[in-house]
């Protein structure tokens, strides 16, 4: 698997995936603990939750006192318990905040114009709030000597986003011409993006294009939904099956709009709702044992550590025409470390069984 400069064929196109965007300074969120996290630690929770913000940013607040269990200040590792009424005052973004920083990037492909990188998960794409660092923006600073600035000066460089905790290659854009170049091609879905998911339970069709509207959770601003009325907008998704577990599924899916949480949305309609994905699934974790059958699903013993603890969601491969080398161009990123350790354990057992 390699990258690939050359000439590449059409394929189904995509627009850029997109987080909600940060809330705006004041705001007051309430989130109420509606089942049994088993003693999940307040930080944990609020990072699974509030993907826009990154894990240190959200431990700062609550360091700060700007969140509340039940109108009371905790620490970051209070146990959350179901019925738990949890408030967060979103700060004021400062610009003095927004700085260089001397962190590792993962660069696939780099030329005068633009680059592309592998992001990994945890690491939110652009700074939400004030007091953020550790942000790929914060590293591209650092790298780069120019960005481009037609995303705004919070997402220099930045053409579209991954959600905190997906992985995979994303497309940065130094000259603010092409910048421009490849915003119209998102908007005229001629980029291709394709992802690999593990996915929960054994998928009916080997491969299929779901297409439901998608819109903003009624209940919960922080979740998106399938709706059918006037508050969901297209939103078209192909996946294909690449490999069979029996209780989970290796798909790669490419998708045709843009909407925020696509994938994890229409995975989840379709009843295989993405591994260890904290807002679409019942688990936010995996552990070896529920692939190897030893124990149960319940509380894991605190000498075994989860062994995937976000969604198994990559982004896996983006083609784009390159406005300056006039030819489409291909990037792969390999899948991180924890959703290999997790398919080395399946294919073992499968092995096994076979």
């Amino acid at each position: 698997m390699k990258n690939e400069l050359k000439e590449q064929a059409t394929h189904p196109a995509v627009q850029p995936s997109q987080l909600p965007g940060p809330f705006e300074a004041g705001t007051t969120l309430e989130l109420e603990v509606r089942r049994d996290y088993q003693g999940r630690r307040l930080d944990k929770y609020l990072a699974a939750r509030l993907q826009q913000y990154s894990r240190s940013f959200l431990q700062r607040l609550i360091r700060e006192g700007a969140v509340k269990v039940d109108n009371k200040a905790v620490k970051a590792s209070y146990s959350i318990h179901k019925g738990d009424t949890i408030t967060l005052e979103i700060p004021i973004l400062e610009k003095e905040h927004l700085k260089p920083e001397d962190i590792p990037l993962d660069i696939i492909y780099e030329d005068e114009y633009l680059m592309l990188v592998n992001k990994p998960p945890d690491m939110v794409v652009h700074p939400a709030s004030r007091y953020m660092s550790g942000t790929l923006v914060n590293a591209l600073l650092f790298h780069c000597e120019k960005l481009s600035k037609s995303g705004g000066h919070y997402k220099a460089g930045i053409v579209h986003r991954l959600d905190r905790d997906t992985s995979g290659v994303m497309l940065v854009i130094k000259s603010d011409a092409v910048h421009e170049d490849v915003a119209r091609q998102f908007e005229r879905r001629t980029v291709h993006k394709e992802y690999l998911a593990l996915v929960e339970g054994d998928v009916e069709l080997d491969s299929d294009q779901v297409e439901l509207p998608i819109g903003k959770h009624k209940k919960d601003r922080l979740k998106m939904s399938i709706r059918h009325d006037e508050g969901g907008k297209e939103a078209t998704s192909i996946y294909e099956v690449l490999e069979r577990f029996g209780d989970f599924t290796l798909v790669k899916v490419m998708p045709r709009t843009g909407r925020t949480h696509q994938i994890r949305v229409h995975m989840k309609a379709i009843g295989h709702p993405i591994v260890a994905d904290a807002a679409y699934n019942t688990r936010d974790c995996l552990y070896a044992r529920d692939i190897t059958g030893r124990g149960t699903l319940q509380r894991a013993p605190a000498d075994e550590p989860p062994i995937l603890e976000r969604q198994a969601l990559h982004a896996y491969r983006i083609e784009f025409f390159h406005p300056i080398l006039k030819k489409r161009v291909s990037f792969q990123a390999e899948l991180p470390e924890d959703m290999q350790r997790v398919l080395k354990l399946l294919r073992g057992r499968k092995k096994s069984k076979s």
